[in-house]
């Protein structure tokens, strides 16, 4: 996919904004020239100059007048200040892109005043090219643009394209979320060994290579992760103990109840209709 003499330009150029700017860069898809980073801080624009060479603003009007493809990397909260602004210049873009967490694509497309849309999920792990990002699009989003956006989206790592915007809710209550989920997990392991009597450097090292191993393990057997956990558990042994007290303290039902109450969150974040919970009970 060819970026020749386009011009990418970042409204927002925090965590994620500058992971996206870091893999355009070092994969070679863009030259650093053709990007522009707008952030209210300039600190935070010089900071990127002299990391990447990428131009800076502080002016939205400026980024989104001077983009063919506009990426909306801001927090959510401040879309309401930041429309009206890319708005000026953003009906001329080719594409624009969103990875804003809740935010539908009706209200993007309305603020701008531009049907080319594409709303993604990425997740944390996409700062170090690791991520997993679901998109989906606009019917005004032609191939070439589409194309444009995978190969933006594949600086992050992984990406699954999806032809409902329900599933970006999914998305942000299990992948984008997700990673709070699993570091919590891994807390809770690295306190459970300094319990027992491990020092702190000790237990997370065990634990952080127990997980990466775990999960490498499964991604190259190719089983199902209940034939993984049979693999491990043993009659009357120590790791069916353990899974016992799992089950009798409700970790799946925990998991489950928290992701939903996300994918709950999300919906309700960018206006949605109402949903209902696990239980059948209608929240707003």
């Amino acid at each position: 996919m060819s970026f020749e003499n386009k011009v990418i330009s970042f409204i927002g150029s925090g965590v994620m904004g500058e992971a996206m700017i870091k893999g355009l860069i070092g994969k070679k898809v863009v030259r650093p020239e053709q990007i522009i980073a707008a952030d209210t801080r300039i600190e935070r624009g010089q900071e990127l100059t002299a990391k990447y060479g990428v131009h800076y603003t502080a002016n939205n009007v400026e980024a989104a007048e001077k983009a063919d493809i506009l990426v909306l990397s801001i927090k959510p909260q401040a879309l309401p200040y930041v429309l009206p602004e890319a708005r000026r210049g953003a009906h001329n873009c080719d594409l624009i892109l969103s990875i804003m967490a809740g935010v539908r694509i009706e209200t993007i497309a309305n603020g701008v005043a531009n049907a080319s849309v594409v709303r993604a999920m990425p997740n944390t792990p996409a700062q170090i090219g690791q991520g997993i990002t679901v998109w989906t699009a606009t019917k005004e989003v032609m191939e070439p643009q589409l194309a444009q956006a995978r190969a933006l989206l594949n600086t992050f790592g992984e990406e699954i394209y999806v032809d409902n915007e329900t599933y970006l809710d999914m998305a942000t209550a299990l992948s984008g979320t997700g990673p709070a989920y699993i570091f919590m997990f891994m807390e809770a392991l690295i306190d459970a060994g300094v319990h027992m009597g491990f020092s702190r450097h000790d237990a997370e090292k065990l634990v952080l290579q127990t997980i990466k191993g775990s999960v490498e393990y499964a991604a190259q057997s190719g089983l199902h992760p209940a034939e993984l956990r049979n693999q491990v558990t043993s009659p009357g042994g120590t790791t069916a103990e353990a899974l016992y007290h799992l089950e009798k303290g409700g970790f799946r039902t925990v998991i489950s109840r928290a992701v939903w109450s996300a994918f709950q969150r999300s919906v309700a974040l960018g206006g949605g209709p109402p949903i209902r919970d696990l239980n059948g009970e209608q929240h707003t």
